[in-house]
């Protein structure tokens, strides 16, 4: 798969993070808040996957799918869900403290996870894959708490139903062609 393959899936599950993050630029975040935050999302993206990868591989050779079937279900879950979660509206903010944190961060990279089952059939270099997930959705966490402030709290919405429209469609493209 292409490096900009895996970039737009990269861009796709840290949209998640993206979204929650503009909510959470709301509250006036100190700088030093925000690059932790933003590296335990990364750390989070990074480690996910391959833990993903691992346990995934298990399940796929117990039941004998093949791989690109489970990644493509895989990013239609996932999609699906995050088109779903677009129209919830109920935003809980919780406070920012470690604790706050890595609850953050485990709640936008579960898709990561997920997406791991079906690394092996993403790319054979599962330390790069894991590398930009990490760095986009680093990225994607800062920025979403940088702007945060000065945009709608309703844009978060439409970030969360882009990255999952754009899962289905990956997730349809890589079945089909």
């Amino acid at each position: 798969m292409s490096l900009f393959t895996i970039l737009v899936l990269a861009l796709s599950i840290s949209m998640d993070a993206f979204s929650l993050s503009l909510i959470y630029g709301t509250i006036n975040m100190k700088r030093k808040n925000k690059l932790t935050l933003s590296l335990i999302v990364g750390i989070f993206h990074f480690i996910m996957p391959l833990l993903g990868m691992f346990l995934g591989d298990q399940i796929v050779s117990l039941l004998h799918i093949e791989i690109h079937i489970v990644l493509t279900v895989i990013l239609l879950f996932i999609g699906t869900e995050m088109v779903i979660s677009s129209f919830k509206q109920e935003n809980k903010l919780m406070i920012l403290n470690i604790k706050g944190m890595l609850l953050f961060a485990l709640a936008v990279s579960i898709d990561s996870f997920t997406l791991g089952t079906g690394l092996k059939a993403i790319n054979d270099n599962y330390l790069m894959v894991a590398i930009v997930f990490f760095l986009t959705s680093a990225i994607m966490t800062f920025t979403g708490l940088s702007i945060g402030e000065k945009i709608s709290k309703n844009i978060g919405h439409y970030a969360t139903l882009g990255g999952g429209l754009v899962l289905i469609l990956l997730a349809l493209i890589l079945n089909f062609f």
